[in-house]
């Protein structure tokens, strides 16, 4: 599913994208913008974000950012999108889908006639059908060994999320206008709402002619003669899908301004300008009539990757909108701009960190997992970290809910995570019963947040007898280890758009794209299995519950706390709402605007 993603800010508190959750309560209400002047169109608004922005397909394992994601979010439109209350909002001025069929689930989807994209080519079925290729999974034969390491045929699209879904559908009927696509499941789907059509942003004309082929139309025929993959019986690779896929894996990543066709743009603006690692500018789409209508004539991106230093920008009038990484300092600079017209909003957030093992190296050893984890520090981290900000804040115990969820109390009593309520430095010694393993600790290094909670962790870890090694690195370098498996123990988070249960196997599954750690437990994997063609949220709840436990009794890591949002708002900008979800201060982009 695209909507799990490592957070750059919270994951990892850097880059990267996934996992799951929903809002909790804790922190004061968010803080509404309100402003007495009169809001008019037009004008540009200036955002600070974190990082820099790499790539027009978000979708791609190399695409797969933070920012990417909030502009690709930006750019394209789709049948609907996720509010702050986290509601599926539908978008019909862009197309409609109905349910055809329950038994079997049946979706069909059409977008509406003069759906453009911003070179004058229509948004059809040909664009969803491409977009189904890539993230179903269809085509792919490949055999994985224990590695993770394709043994035999073939893996196509380099996909960021999870197929688990759209792998049970068949191949596409196409509408005979041009303009529809009818999928079919083998299974009931509980995510099939948010599995497919939340976003059109990759074009299928632009694919086919970077590829070597004709047109869309081209690639639609090449799509429906090469059969579905079988990993059992695995054929010579399709020379021609294969460039489509490797274009569609990593032609659209850039770090400056591409080629235009590589910028199209369906949604509510246009990527304009980029100066690689200093800015980006959004333009209105003037032609973009089948969606939310924008206010802004221009966005600037800024980055600003110190959290101080965007509180500066703000302070300074240089920014409108910044975003840090909350933490006691930024919230404290923020309200203290209050004197200037500077808005704050704070809120809990659908992400989490955590100190997730390695289940390879020296940590496939259980009893090392195990003390480990009797190690960290989990309420002094709180207490220093999130304290300052929520003094009602505690250590989240479970890796699949958050404390107002209903299932909450019940898998905290069943969990096991009673077990790591306090450090237990002798438990931890008696379990090592004479050992000192070295333990490589990765995290980003340009977090404040992080490096506490490394200095937390290696000190506690280090009087149970763990030689620790700081293997911190900068935020443009740490996720190539984490996705390689080159660490023992990992310390980032996760965050999602709060909705569905897909972010579950996505991250915890064998082999899954965002299993990052090798962890592996048949039974949990058949748990999963069941769990995304379960729509009936009590029993979706059941499965977790028991899910949850399994994670814990593996010795898998630990939660430390649900994670905190804040935003600074200048005085000159309304519009702005307060959501936990992955698209932060841009989920309503459109509703922007700049005060006179």
């Amino acid at each position: 599913m695209r909507f799990g993603r490592i957070s750059k800010a919270l994951a990892l508190a850097a880059t990267a994208a996934l996992a799951l959750s929903a809002c909790t309560g804790g922190t004061p209400e968010p803080t509404k913008t309100s402003t007495s002047a009169t809001a008019a169109n037009g004008g540009n608004v200036t955002v600070a974000e974190t990082d820099g922005f790499t790539s027009f397909n978000s979708n791609s394992s190399t695409g797969l950012s933070d920012l990417n994601s909030k502009i690709d979010y930006a750019t394209h439109s789709g049948f609907n999108y996720v509010d702050n209350n986290l509601k599926i909002v539908r978008n019909e001025q862009f197309g409609k889908y109905e349910k055809v069929s329950e038994n079997p689930l049946t979706i069909k989807y059409t977008i509406n006639p003069g759906v453009l994209w911003s070179d004058g080519a229509p948004v059809d079925a040909n664009d969803l059908l491409l977009s189904w290729a890539a993230m179903s999974g269809y085509y792919n034969d490949a055999t994985l060994d224990k590695n993770y390491e394709v043994k035999s045929g073939t893996s196509y699209f380099d996909y960021a999320g999870d197929s688990s879904g759209l792998a049970l559908t068949s191949f596409p009927v196409l509408g005979d206008d041009g303009r529809s696509i009818t999928l079919t499941y083998s299974k009931p789907f509980a995510d099939w709402e948010i599995s497919f059509g939340v976003l059109v942003d990759v074009p299928a004309h632009i694919v086919a002619i970077k590829s070597g082929l004709k047109d869309a139309a081209a690639l639609t025929a090449l799509l429906k003669t090469v059969p579905k993959g079988d990993p059992a019986k695995p054929v010579a690779a399709n020379p021609q899908l294969r460039k489509v896929s490797n274009f569609w894996n990593t032609g659209f990543d850039t770090d400056g301004m591409p080629d235009p066709s590589l910028a199209l743009s369906n949604g509510p603006y246009v990527v304009k300008n980029i100066d690689a690692g200093q800015s980006l500018v959004l333009t209105r789409n003037t032609d973009y009539k089948w969606g939310p209508t924008p206010h802004l004539d221009t966005i600037t991106v800024r980055q600003i990757s110190d959290p101080s230093a965007q509180v500066a920008a703000l302070r300074n009038k240089e920014i409108d909108i910044a975003a840090p990484q909350a933490s006691a300092d930024t919230v404290e600079q923020l309200k203290a701009l209050k004197s200037q017209g500077v808005t704050t909003q704070q809120g809990q957030k659908l992400g989490y960190d955590q100190v997730t093992m390695n289940f390879k190296g020296v940590m496939s050893n259980p009893a090392y997992r195990e003390a480990f984890l009797k190690t960290i520090p989990r309420q002094e981290i709180v207490d220093k970290l999130i304290g300052p900000m929520d003094p009602n804040a505690t250590p989240l115990n479970s890796q699949l809910f958050i404390p107002t969820q209903a299932a909450y109390k019940e898998t905290v009593l069943t969990n096991g995570s009673s077990a790591y309520k306090d450090v237990d430095i002798a438990g931890a010694k008696a379990l090592l019963n004479g050992a000192t393993p070295t333990v490589r600790i990765l995290y980003n290094k340009d977090s404040a947040n992080r490096v506490d909670e490394f200095a937390m962790i290696a000190a506690s870890a280090a009087q149970a007898g763990f030689k620790v090694v700081d293997e911190g690195k900068s935020k443009t370098g740490w996720t190539d280890p984490l996705y390689a498996g080159d660490y023992d123990a990992a310390v980032f988070g996760w965050t999602s758009s709060g909705v569905g249960v897909s972010t579950v196997p996505q991250v915890f599954k064998t082999g899954a794209i965002s299993n990052t750690n090798n962890f592996s437990n048949p039974v949990a994997d058949q748990l999963m299995d069941e769990l995304i063609v379960t729509p009936d949220a009590a029993k979706q709840d059941a499965l977790k519950v028991q899910i949850d436990k399994l994670i814990w009794a593996s010795y898998y890591g630990l939660p430390l706390f649900q994670g905190i949002g804040i935003t600074g708002i200048g005085p000159n900008v309304s519009g702005l709402v307060y959501t936990p979800s992955n698209n932060g201060v841009w989920w309503n982009v459109w509703d922007w605007q700049r005060t006179k």
